[in-house]
């Protein structure tokens, strides 16, 4: 216990010789390494406050300056009456007693409110007691903080955004309809070779015997009616004047194959015979000369116009 009651007797007088040395006996001791870490604490003074109003007071003078109200526009007063709440007692004027609680977002937004709203009606009196204005006429045009040279740019480098994003919309489209025309085609050319292996494979059992259907036929006559239904039709007012005369000259309607076959009816019938008209004999009397009035050739009657 002696001991080491010496040693903490000895320390501090070593730390109180060491703070009497000099910097450069401080700087000595150093290089020795008789300095230990621990030894030497810095003290700060503490600061003082100094409270000098008449300096203060100075410099207030100095940049103040006494201008009128107009060039200020500054007032100081306390929020507005809430009316309602007044009227309706469900709420205390908490504003005017100064009971606002901070950390409570709308009391304190309308705390604000109330204190513009009262500074408002506290200051257009004042404006309109000076006759300044506090509306802005109807025909009041403002000056562009921009000039017309700055927003014609402006203007041109939209329009150039805008045309370039219709551009690639129109391109965009375009990739889209090609892509579309030819899956469409696609889809086309498969099924016209889907029906034509169909075909061929119904023709090849047909040929084979395999079947005595023709029903892959019926695929070209329903096309061909579709055609003709989708064609207009004509209206039909009845046969004209040539085919009526026609008719009449030469019959239509009735049976045409076979119309000239004898039946038993015709056969029987014997009123329209003529002995002279039938088989070429009887009424016709054939002279040496052979026929009478034979009209000339083509080529003798040339050459009588020729010797007349």
């Amino acid at each position: 216990m002696v001991d080491m009651e010496e040693e903490t007797q000895l320390g501090q007088e070593s730390e109180e010789d060491y703070c009497e040395l000099s910097d450069g006996e401080l700087q000595e001791a150093f290089a020795k390494g008789l300095l230990k870490p621990g030894l030497n604490v810095p003290l700060e003074e503490p600061k003082k406050a100094v409270n000098n109003i008449e300096g203060l007071k100075k410099c207030l003078a100095e940049f103040k300056k006494n201008l009128p109200w107009v060039e200020r526009l500054d007032l100081t007063n306390h929020p507005a009456v809430d009316v309602l709440a007044k009227i309706e007692g469900t709420l205390e004027d908490k504003q005017s007693s100064g009971e606002i609680n901070a950390e409570d977002d709308f009391q304190r937004e309308m705390c604000f409110y109330r204190q513009a709203q009262a500074t408002v009606l506290e200051a257009l009196p004042k404006l309109k007691k000076l006759q300044i204005p506090t509306r802005r006429p109807d025909d009041y045009f403002a000056e562009m903080a921009k000039t017309d040279q700055h927003m014609q740019k402006i203007r041109k480098k939209l329009m150039q955004k805008q045309m370039a994003i219709e551009k690639s919309e129109k391109a965009k489209k375009l990739r889209e309809q090609r892509k579309f025309g030819k899956k469409v085609q696609v889809e086309v050319l498969q099924k016209r070779q889907k029906e034509k292996k169909a075909m061929m494979t119904a023709v090849k059992k047909y040929q084979k015997g395999m079947t005595d259907k023709l029903d892959f036929l019926e695929g070209d006559q329903e096309e061909k009616k579709g055609s003709a239904a989708s064609k207009p039709q004509m209206s039909k007012k009845g046969p004209n004047a040539k085919r009526k005369y026609k008719d009449q000259k030469f019959g239509f309607g009735g049976k045409k194959k076979g119309s000239k076959w004898n039946t038993k009816e015709s056969f029987n019938d014997v009123s329209g015979f003529r002995a002279k008209t039938a088989h070429g004999k009887g009424g016709k009397k054939f002279s040496k000369g052979g026929k009478k009035n034979k009209r000339p050739g083509k080529e003798a009657r040339r050459k009588m116009k020729a010797r007349k």
